[in-house]
């Protein structure tokens, strides 16, 4: 494989996934998408614990990846902060937009997730963060 068709095929798969999460949302805009998507992975990536936040990374499609990953500090402790602020981070993510649900975002992504990545990955995030956003994941 050429180094461009592996560049477009990276570009491809995180396209899918955005457009995967904006028919969940019922959204048109794929910009928002991209962005709530962004904002729960990073909200969900400093929820947990180091090596945790690590092994989902490494299930997610190589481009996407590197956007879960950036900013991240793996040193930190993680924030398990509640349901409340869990939620409040992804609105940040989105800009504060008023006609983005939060929960909804959190509710999707999660079920994207599922829909996406080995089960016992999935369970061991869920297993990872605090009680309170367990009822986000699908069941």
């Amino acid at each position: 494989m050429t180094a461009i068709v592996a560049l477009n095929a990276a570009v491809a798969s995180v396209e899918d996934w955005i457009d995967d999460l904006k028919e969940r949302l019922g959204w048109r805009d794929r910009e928002r998408a991209y962005q709530a998507l962004l904002a729960t992975l990073h909200a969900l990536r400093d929820d947990l614990q180091r090596d945790e936040a690590i092994y989902l990374g490494a299930q997610l499609p190589a481009m996407l990846r590197g956007f879960y990953y950036e900013g991240w500090h793996p040193g930190a402790r993680p924030m398990s902060r509640g349901r409340a602020a869990f939620l409040e981070r992804i609105h940040d993510g989105v800009h504060r937009d008023p006609g983005v649900d939060a929960e909804q975002v959190a509710r999707s992504v999660f079920a994207l997730l599922a829909a996406r990545l080995p089960a016992t990955e999935v369970e061991d995030a869920k297993a990872g963060m605090p009680q309170s956003l367990h009822n986000l994941w699908p069941s």
